[in-house]
């Protein structure tokens, strides 16, 4: 297989990165004020030692408990995220980046200050969402990216949002194919409906094969049963909600899931 940037960063084909999604933050709607940001950091450190003892590539710091989601985050959340990636700087053992729902510069602006070495976001289209008419301005957040001196900061690109449609009838393989050329990402990510709900693998081989370089990634709905077929197609997936104590969304990881995923991985890996 070819050596790609992937290999440089987690030091495995076919990486696994999970997303590490933090309780509510100051100023969003379900923040425990009573627990605060002690209780935000308790819970990180939590699943952040579940998923490195369980055997993950990478990680992503997520404000994804932060419902309903922002195209522009405010200043509390990317600073309240930083807060909390300080305080477990010395714990965290494997490459990390950060995710700020759904806003690409602040996203880069967090990752410059955490010394995150990517993001996933969306950065480029227009979509209908359940957040509102979802907009993008790629060419500014390309100069964004250069002016807050995070050229080195690694950019996954969500082509297929969850909660969402794009706006223009183009269907995947054009959108993949487009999005490489006018945009250069580092990686493009494929999701299903929402988190939790698996990617469609012929969605993800459409986008694939329309790509020349570029990586693509499953983005939700990765479980043990599905892994090995996605991975046959994709280079890499993001997971989240199958790591969770009964595979539910809200809840904290379970490391013997993380364990229990991670072994058909490394089946997986023995055959490539």
């Amino acid at each position: 297989m070819t050596t790609t940037w992937l290999d440089e960063v987690f030091g495995v084909k076919k990486p696994i990165i999970s997303m590490l999604h933090l309780q509510p933050l100051p100023g969003d709607p379900d923040y425990d004020k009573e627990g605060g940001m002690d209780k935000v950091v308790e819970c990180a450190r939590r699943d952040l030692h579940a998923l490195q003892n369980g055997g993950v590539d990478g990680l992503i710091f997520s404000n994804e408990f932060s419902l309903p989601y922002q195209t522009t985050v405010p200043t509390v959340t990317v600073s309240s995220m930083a807060y909390v990636i300080g305080a477990l700087k010395d714990e965290i053992k494997i490459p990390y980046g950060v995710n700020c729902l759904w806003d690409p510069d602040a996203s880069l602006d967090l990752a410059v200050a955490t010394g995150a070495q990517y993001i996933r976001e969306i950065v480029s289209g227009v979509y209908a969402s359940d957040f509102g008419l979802w907009n993008t301005h790629a060419g500014d957040t390309a100069r964004h990216r250069i002016m807050v001196g995070a050229q080195n900061v690694r950019m996954f690109y969500n082509i297929v949002p969850e909660s969402a449609v794009y706006l223009g009838g183009r269907d995947i393989g054009e959108i993949a194919k487009s999005t490489e050329f006018n945009h250069k990402p580092d990686a493009m990510c494929v999701s299903g409906m929402h988190a939790g709900v698996s990617t469609d693998t012929q969605v993800l081989k459409k986008a694939k094969d329309n790509v020349k370089h570029t990586p693509i990634f499953a983005n939700t709905g990765c479980n043990k049963d599905n892994i090995a077929t996605q991975l046959t197609v994709a280079d890499g997936a993001i997971v989240a909600t199958t790591f969770k104590k009964d595979g539910i969304f809200e809840n904290a990881v379970d490391e013997n899931r993380v364990k229990e995923f991670m072994a058909v991985v490394k089946e997986f890996r023995k055959t490539l």
